[in-house]
């Protein structure tokens, strides 16, 4: 799989091959792969059986989909509708980013009371009337009346996220980047994932540590692979990973790879 299946972004991994065992040993990954797997914890069951078929969800799951798919609407009860239990709203997951985010949506702006975090504040901001000065109200309906001056509050305020105002809030301050990149993990490390998804930061140590657990004692039978993640093995990832202990092996290597 030298290339992705999809026309929209991918992510790569690097591969550890055992070709005598055929089976993957571990891959390197970086933080958007990473967050990609993470963010599969954030599906709810009826979203993956909508994503994958309710046929291909190990278990009950599936059929109990396919149960309140074929209810008729005359059972339920008025104002019920299947479509929040069948396509439920999705929380933001933590780790969802634009790169990472292959089957998930991204976090919504932030939102207060749900609506989007705009304030607005009296434009008449040196006043210092008998409630105040103007410049201590702020409001997030616009044209509410100041309590100080009594005039709208029309002037609005930008949102600055935490992330945005840098390490302790201090002014000019400068966030991190992965501040401004979103997701779940630090992208300044390589990681390892195990052919079951366990995740580990990597290092030089940590790999001969692996390979001496895998017991490898032919370094000519490894093989590196880079391998790329788009929507479809996104979707392959999610359903091995509900069904089975070598994830990475099943998608990547799958029966040609056993063969």
């Amino acid at each position: 799989m030298a290339a992705p299946t999809t026309t929209s972004a991918a992510l790569r991994m690097k591969l550890l091959i055992d070709t005598k065992s055929r089976r993957v040993l571990f891959a390197e990954a970086g933080k958007d792969a990473v967050d990609f797997l993470f963010s599969l914890l954030a599906l709810p069951l009826a979203t993956a059986a909508a994503l994958l078929g309710a046929g291909s969800v190990a278990g009950s799951v599936g059929t109990l989909y396919a149960s309140v798919e074929r209810l008729d609407d005359s059972y339920l009860l008025p104002g019920a509708d299947k479509g929040d239990l069948l396509r439920p709203s999705l929380a933001a997951s933590p780790a969802a980013t634009s790169s990472s985010s292959l089957l998930l949506p991204l976090p919504p702006p932030p939102s207060y009371g749900g609506r989007s975090k705009t304030f607005f504040k009296c434009d008449n901001g040196y006043s210092y009337s008998y409630g105040g000065p103007c410049s201590s109200y702020v409001t997030d309906a616009d044209g509410a009346t100041c309590p100080s001056c009594h005039r709208p509050m029309t002037a609005p305020l930008q949102y600055v996220s935490p992330s945005a105002a840098g390490p302790g809030g201090g002014y000019g301050q400068r966030a991190p980047q992965d501040a401004f990149a979103g997701g779940f993990v630090q992208g300044v490390v390589t990681y390892t994932v195990m052919d079951d998804l366990t995740v580990t930061p990597m290092s030089t140590i940590s790999s001969i540590t692996l390979l001496n657990a895998f017991a490898v004692t032919d370094l000519a039978a490894l093989q590196e692979k880079t391998v790329w993640i788009g929507y479809r093995e996104g979707l392959a990832i999610l359903k091995a990973s509900l069904q089975s202990k070598t994830v990475l092996t099943d998608v990547f290597l799958g029966s040609s790879g056993r063969a």
